[in-house]
């Protein structure tokens, strides 16, 4: 793991500026991600058996920060491949022969995401059943559909699609290869926050899927907790610790000629470095003890860690909102200016915000959780 930091390192300052030129023409980082998969990151999650680095749920999130405050939206990207790999193995989720090819497809560089979203029934975490539809003929399957927010397609190698049965009306999950005949990327990304995420509609249309790679789960001894999603306000307390950081170096460079120094000297800058640091604290205090927490458990009694995890994502996003509006104050104007970091920080945060779970049903479960149901 520590060649990866020493990597980020090294190439900080190449990959931020590439992340800014990608943002600024809402294009993807193509370069990036193959740096990223001849680095190694692909398999970063992926059990040491199968020739990954078997990192663990802190190691993960720790990761993200660190991308994140370098190219929060190629960390975001990344953060769903291993995202989800970690879940898949932590679990030992699927039946069969699927999750060891996808952990030796991701040693090799394969990436991989969920395609679950779309237009009609929303979030899939609001409960909306597909509309995209899979029929079962000469023990194929043929599916077809849209799915939006498929991020990280333009380099995708493979998916697990979302489905509604034809005959019986009942979910189901495919493993997709991308390229597969009968699949296309329509290009409508078009997002003022995470442009460079190449978040496309995946089109499926009547795509022939063998038998074998519908996703079976295996049963388990409770509902399959959501650490992973952690990743997510990961993500953003990077993007928030980089506006900080902006922010801090402003101060202490800054010098207009109405001031012998430089602004790092007035109080009411000082209180706003003063109240940023206080809620990067805090934000990496709950994230992290809510991951330890969650590693600790057992698998039954991680079921029950539903509104700690949601906690910690709102606690962390809306922190890393004012976070970044009190770096966009302390530069001032400029902090508009498309040239200027700032600008993208807050766009690319509020971005945070939809991504689940979102405010109002982490609210609901809190209450739920006090209350009772």
């Amino acid at each position: 793991m520590k060649q990866l930091y020493d990597w980020l390192d090294q190439n900080e300052n190449k990959l931020r500026e590439r992340g800014f030129f990608h943002d600024r023409e809402g294009t993807f980082p193509t370069e990036t991600f193959d740096e990223l998969r001849e680095q190694g990151f692909t398999r970063f999650t992926v059990p040491e058996k199968y020739g990954g680095m078997g990192a663990s749920l802190t190691e993960f999130l720790q990761m993200q920060q660190r991308l994140a405050a370098v190219d929060g939206a190629s960390a975001l990207s990344l953060g769903w491949h291993n995202g989800l790999i970690y879940h898949i193995a932590s679990y030992d989720l699927w039946e069969g022969e699927l999750p060891g090819f996808l952990f030796k497809e991701a040693v090799s560089g394969a990436l991989f995401n969920a395609a679950s979203t779309e237009r009609s029934s929303g979030s899939p975490t609001r409960g909306g059943m597909p509309e995209t539809k899979a029929v079962q003929k000469d023990g194929s399957w043929f599916v077809t559909g849209r799915k939006t927010f498929t991020t990280m397609l333009p380099v995708l190698d493979y998916a697990q699609v979302s489905a509604m049965i034809e005959e019986t009306g009942e979910r189901a999950y495919f493993f997709v290869p991308l390229n597969l005949p009968g699949i296309r990327m329509e290009e409508t990304w078009n997002s003022a926050a995470m442009r460079s995420t190449g978040s496309h509609d995946l089109v499926l249309q009547n795509v022939k899927i063998p038998g074998e790679n519908r996703i079976q789960m295996k049963p388990q001894p409770a509902e399959p907790g959501t650490g992973w999603l952690l990743h997510i306000p990961a993500c953003y307390l990077g993007i928030a610790e980089a506006a900080f950081h902006y922010a801090v170096d402003f101060s202490l460079t800054y010098s207009p000629n109405s001031l012998e120094g430089t602004i790092s000297s007035v109080s009411h800058v000082r209180q706003k470095i003063g109240e940023m640091s206080l809620l990067l604290k805090e934000s990496e205090a709950v994230l992290y003890y809510t991951a330890e927490k969650w590693e600790k458990a057992s698998k039954e009694k991680r079921v029950n860690s539903a509104g700690d995890l949601a906690a910690a994502k709102h606690i962390v996003i809306n922190n890393g909102l004012q976070i970044v509006d009190l770096a966009m104050r302390t530069a001032g104007a400029r902090s508009l200016s498309e040239d200027n970091p700032l600008q993208r920080y807050h766009r690319d945060i509020r971005a945070g915000l939809h991504n689940p779970p979102m405010d109002d049903a982490v609210i609901e479960k809190l209450a739920s959780d006090v209350l009772g149901k």
